[in-house]
Formats: structure tokens, C-alpha cells, sequence
């Protein structure tokens, strides 16, 4: 069997799905499967789930004559991706969940377990946005935000797996409470979840952000005023990412990334306006979408693999 029969098989897990595929070395994905998370169910149901849909795509391979060489997982939450444990997890209830090597028996593959944004931001460095970049922000907009800083095409995780938590840089100490328990933080005012809360505290009916996009660009002064009260929150937060990574390129996805023009031209002036001695980076919207993650996962195990095999 040759190289290119070699796959790598891929999750993807979030707290409401799981993105999954086999995806060979050079990023090319030969099969694709969703799969509903549960997290209702519990941290262990979740996590059997997680070993059932790795063990089929694993067989999935074998029956199509490919070679499944390894296996990358990626989780949101706090990852300690040197003891492949998955910390800690809001959406997902892990608490000190040995991931990686729970997936290593059941496959019997070298495994790797990494943190979902982190692996978002190792695949748009590497195949996507930023690849012609050695140094990019990664920053994924959605419910929350996160971040990651890849150098060199590889992401740092911190000394306790918990870098790249932009969301929760102070930039409004005066403003709403975050779901970290403290008021002002970037996440509170700029995720696409506080876009749609303000503008429902404001005008009394549940919207998206997209919608509130939408009403904006429509000139709706409410929806205009909101959207503009988070790119401005945003931009203080990119700004102060620049003042201590120093990037050439930072990539913003995400849900919000969807707004695309909407939401990367005031963002860039805005940004632009902040910037004193720093250089500005170049700011591009994230061109992987939701497979990013998978194809981040797989990206991971191969280094692991690599790593192995020297």
C-alpha cells in the first residue's frame, strides 16, 4: 500500500455536533460524516460516541483500501494536549477526560487530542487563509471567542492549555458581565451571542447577529449603532492580540466571519485607527469554513506521527 492510500481520521467535536472525515496528508478530505453530540447525555455517553464514530470511520477506511495511519481529535474547552486529556469543557462536560488515550486503544492508532480552535487556527495557517503568512492570529467568532497564535505552522497551547483566550481580554470594564463571571470582557460584547442579546435588550426582540448584520446594512440605526458598538470592542481586542503576537496576517472566523465585508471593513478602519508603532497585519476572513477543524485534527496527528517516527 502506498502513501497515498494513507488517512488520517479526523473529529471534530462541538457541543451540539461532530464534523468528522478521513483526510489524507496533503489536506485532501476522501470522506465526510456529521453526527449529532448529545452533550445532554453526559460526558461518557459523549465520549463513547466520539470512540463508535472514530472505530467506523477507521472501518470505513479499511473497506475503501485505504490504511488509517492515525487518529486526531479535536474538543473545545481546556486541552492538555501533551497528556491528551480534555480538561475542561462547558459545552461538553468533560472533566480530566484521558481522550487520547481512550481512542488510541479502541483504534489502535498513534492519536492526538487538541483544543478545536487551535486546530482551526493550525489548518488556516497551513492550507488556508494565512498560508502564505509564518505568523497568524487565528480568531474564531461565535458563541464565544477564541483565538489561536500559530508560528511557523504550529499553534502554542500555553503552559496550562489554555492560551489564546482573547475573548476574555478586558475591554470594557464598565460593561456587561461575561459568562467568566467578570464584566467587559471582549466575549461579552463582541461574540456573536452578545450582538444579539444587546440588540434584544434594546429593541425587545430576539434576533441574530446575522439578522442584526442584516439590519444594519439595511441602515436601520439601532442595528447600526450595535453592530458598530462590537466592532469597535473588537477591535480593541485584535488590537491588543497585535501589541503582544505581532502577526503578518490575522484570520477572523467563525460564524460571524459570514458577515464577511460587513464585519472586515469597519473592523480593518477600526483596527487601523488603534494602531500607533505596531505594524498593521493583514486581516482576512477564514476561508477553510467548518472544515477547518477536521482537517486542523488531522493536520495535529501527523505531526504527532512525525514527532514518532524521528
Amino acid at each position: 500500500m502506498s502513501s497515498g492510500d494513507e488517512v488520517v481520521v479526523a473529529l471534530d467535536v462541538g457541543g451540539t455536533g461532530m464534523k468528522c472525515a478521513l483526510v489524507r496528508p496533503d489536506g485532501t478530505t476522501v470522506h465526510a460524516e456529521r453526527h449529532a453530540t448529545e452533550a445532554a447525555r453526559g460526558p461518557e455517553a459523549v465520549v463513547g460516541t466520539i470512540l463508535d464514530v472514530a472505530e467506523g470511520l477507521a472501518g470505513k477506511a479499511h473497506a475503501a483500501g485505504l490504511k488509517a495511519v492515525a487518529c486526531g481529535i479535536a474538543v473545545p474547552g481546556v486541552v492538555d494536549e501533551t497528556r491528551g486529556v480534555a480538561v475542561w469543557s462547558a459545552n461538553v462536560g468533560f472533566r480530566d477526560v484521558p481522550l487520547r488515550e481512550l481512542a488510541r486503544k479502541r483504534l489502535g492508532l498513534p492519536t492526538a487530542l487538541g483544543h478545536d480552535v487551535r486546530v482551526g487556527g493550525l489548518a488556516e495557517a497551513r492550507l488556508g487563509a494565512g498560508r502564505e503568512a509564518s505568523q497568524v492570529l487565528f480568531v474564531a467568532i461565535g458563541t464565544g471567542i477564541a483565538a489561536a497564535h500559530v508560528v511557523d505552522g504550529s499553534a502554542a497551547a500555553g503552559a496550562h492549555g489554555a492560551a489564546g483566550e482573547i475573548g476574555h481580554i478586558l475591554v470594557r470594564p464598565d460593561g456587561p458581565r461575561c459568562g467568566c463571571g467578570r464584566p467587559g470582557c471582549l466575549e461579552a460584547l463582541a461574540s456573536a451571542a452578545a450582538i444579539g442579546r444587546r440588540y434584544a435588550e434594546l429593541a425587545g426582540v430576539p434576533v441574530t447577529a446575522a439578522e442584526v448584520a442584516d439590519r444594519a446594512a439595511a441602515g436601520e440605526p439601532l442595528a447600526s449603532q450595535v453592530w458598530r458598538e462590537a466592532v469597535e470592542a473588537l477591535a480593541d481586542g485584535l488590537a491588543t492580540g497585535q501589541a503582544l503576537y505581532d502577526v503578518a496576517t490575522i484570520v477572523i472566523g467563525g460564524g460571524l466571519a459570514q458577515a464577511g465585508p460587513r464585519l472586515l471593513d469597519p473592523l480593518r478602519a477600526a483596527l487601523r485607527e488603534r494602531l500607533t508603532f505596531h505594524r498593521e497585519p493583514h486581516l482576512v476572513a477564514a476561508a477553510l469554513g467548518d472544515e477547518a477543524g477536521c482537517l486542523g485534527a488531522a493536520l495535529l496527528a501527523l505531526d504527532a506521527l512525525d514527532k514518532e517516527s524521528r
